[in-house]
């Protein structure tokens, strides 16, 4: 059985806004970039679609592993999948589970491969790692993302030449003041942004919520990959 590695990332901007997903899938000393863009979108359709469309590119059945730095994917497809089919797809609250369409299809192409997800920490120096992101937030931001398909040795020297992630300090970050660019907050897992402190307030309150004020996109950005998003 063929063996695959796969590092994949989703990012939007706004919640919901205009979203990329990129993903690098490597194996028998190839490797292939992939990306794509959606008009109106969420980070969490964005990180599935990444693994979906990285799943699907592969033509055989395969021993993958995919690493993604959400913890909405992997607590998804591993754990909470299961009862969502046991219960027709709904949830405890008899609703339908959010972003449905795409837990089954994740589902769907998961079952063709024998599928290992693993959690990998955004910004922590993995260079397959950081690539994805950059071609996810490429896209989001519609950039013209030059896409790599190659060997590894051609890969090895084409990352040479790309520009290493920023990463938003949480110190200074922390320490400043002014006029907010989003708030950002998470219950259950589940990362919302919000333009406004009253939309903030109104999910957050009297819950079991975290939530933060940032200043720029690119520490929207840091902490909802630090949330699990």
């Amino acid at each position: 059985m063929h063996t695959i590695t796969i590092y994949c990332d989703g990012s939007s901007i706004g919640n919901p806004g205009p979203g990329g997903w990129g993903a690098v899938v490597s194996g028998d000393a190839k490797v292939k970039e992939l990306g794509g863009f959606d008009t109106k979108t969420t980070n969490n359709r964005m990180e599935l679609t990444a693994a979906i469309e990285s799943l699907t590119s592969i033509r055989i059945a395969s021993n993958v592993t995919l690493h993604t730095d959400s913890r909405y994917v992997i607590n998804g497809i591993t754990k909470w999948v299961k009862g969502w089919v046991k219960n027709g797809w709904l949830t405890k609250e008899k609703k339908d589970v959010l972003n449905k369409d795409l837990w089954q299809e994740l589902e769907k192409v998961s079952a063709k491969h024998e599928v290992s997800f693993e959690h990998v920490r955004g910004h922590s120096g993995i260079d397959m790692n950081e690539r994805a992101d950059m071609i996810a937030n490429g896209y989001a931001r519609k950039e013209q993302v030059k896409l790599f398909a190659g060997t590894e040795k051609e890969y090895t020297e084409f990352l040479k030449d790309m520009p290493k992630a920023r990463v938003v300090s949480k110190s200074k970050s922390a320490k400043r003041t002014g006029p907010a660019y989003s708030y950002v907050s998470v219950i259950a897992g589940d990362v919302l942004v919000h333009k406004t402190w009253g939309e903030c307030e109104s999910r957050v309150k009297g819950k079991n919520a975290k939530f933060k004020k940032v200043f720029s996109q690119s520490e929207e950005v840091a902490l909802k990959k630090e949330w699990g998003a």
